[in-house]
C-alpha cells in the first residue's frame, strides 16, 4: 500500500533540500574557487561553476614549504594520536565494564567530574611545561590522549556486551588477554570506528595546543598554515609575491582550505556506516 503524500511532506521536503543547499553551497564555492582563476574569483556573484578552469592555486600552494611540514606534523600527530587513543580508552573502559572492579562507582563518579571542571590553560601550560613537552611532539598527543566523554561511551557499549561470550571463551581455555583483544575488540568495531572518527578530526582540525606547545617551523602543522595564510597578512603578502597574476588571495586560500580537509573527507566515508550504531548503543546502555 502506497503511503499518501500531505502537504506537511512536500513543505518538509522543501524546508530539507533548501537547508542542504544552505550547509553545502559555502564548500562548493570554496572548491569553485579554488579552480578559478583570478578574473572569475573577483567577479561578484554566486560561483557555481569554476568557468576560468585553472590550477594555479594549488601549484602556488604546494610551492610553499611549509605545507608539506604541516601535512607531515599533523598526519603523525593524527595516526600516532588516533591509534594511541583507541589504545588507552579501549583498555581503561574495558576495565570500567567490569563489575567486579573495585570502588568502580567512585573511580566512575571522578572521570565524569572532570567533563565538567578542567584545569585551565595556565595551569595545564605548567604541568606540561614541568614535564618537559612543551616543544615536542608529545605536547600535541598525551593531552588529547583520552577524554572522559569517550571513555564513558566506551565502557557503556562494552558493558551492553553480553557476559555470555566473555564465560564461553573462557570456558574454552582462552587467556583474559585474548579474550580482551581477539574475542570482545572485533565485537566493539562500531565504538572503535566512532572514536577513530572523533580523535582523527579533533588531531586533523587541532591547531591552538601546536600554537601554545610548538614555536619552531619545522613543528608546524597543516592547520596552522591554513590559520596564518587566513589571518595572518604578512603571511599572506608573503606567499602572494610568489604567485601569477592568474591567482588571488581568495583562490589560494579556497585551494589552501581544499587541501586541509581533503584527507577526512575521504576517510569519514569509510567509518560513517559504523559511526550512527556506535554512537547509539553506546549512549544508552551500560
Amino acid at each position: 500500500m502506497k503511503r499518501k503524500w500531505s502537504v506537511f511532506d512536500g513543505l518538509n521536503y522543501i524546508f530539507m533540500i533548501f537547508a542542504a543547499m544552505v550547509f553545502f553551497y559555502p564548500f562548493w564555492q570554496t572548491l569553485v574557487l579554488s579552480f578559478s582563476g583570478s578574473g572569475y574569483a573577483t567577479s561578484v556573484g554566486l560561483k557555481f561553476i569554476p568557468l576560468e578552469f585553472s590550477l594555479e592555486s594549488y601549484k602556488t600552494v604546494f610551492s610553499t614549504h611549509s605545507i608539506y611540514v604541516g601535512y607531515g606534523n599533523t598526519l603523525f600527530r593524527t595516526v600516532v594520536g588516533t591509534a594511541l587513543t583507541i589504545a588507552v580508552t579501549y583498555c581503561a573502559a574495558y576495565t570500567l565494564s567490569r563489575r567486579s572492579l573495585p570502588f568502580k562507582r567512585s573511580i566512575t563518579f571522578f572521570i565524569v567530574v572532570t567533563m565538567f571542571f578542567s584545569g585551565g590553560l595556565v595551569p595545564t601550560f605548567l604541568v606540561m611545561k614541568s614535564y618537559g613537552l612543551v616543544g615536542t611532539k608529545l605536547a600535541l598527543i598525551l593531552p588529547m590522549l583520552t577524554s572522559a566523554w569517550n571513555l564513558i561511551i566506551t565502557r557503556n557499549f562494552i558493558a551492553s556486551i553480553s557476559h555470555e561470550i566473555e564465560e564461553a571463551a573462557l570456558v574454552d581455555g582462552a587467556h583474559p588477554l585474548k579474550i580482551v583483544f581477539w574475542v570482545m575488540f572485533p565485537i566493539s568495531l562500531p565504538i572503535i570506528a566512532a572514536l577513530t572518527i572523533w580523535t582523527a578530526v579533533s588531531h586533523w582540525n587541532a591547531w591552538f595546543d601546536a600554537m601554545i606547545y610548538t614555536s619552531k617551523e619545522k613543528d608546524i602543522v597543516l592547520q596552522l598554515v591554513l590559520r596564518r595564510l587566513l589571518i595572518d597578512t604578512q603571511s599572506e603578502q608573503s606567499i602572494l609575491q610568489s604567485t601569477l597574476a592568474s591567482t588571488t588571495s581568495e583562490t589560494i586560500k579556497s585551494a589552501t582550505i581544499i587541501v586541509a580537509i581533503a584527507p577526512i573527507l575521504c576517510v569519514y566515508p569509510f567509518l560513517q556506516k559504523y559511526f550512527t550504531k556506535g554512537i547509539m548503543v553506546g549512549s544508552v546502555k551500560g
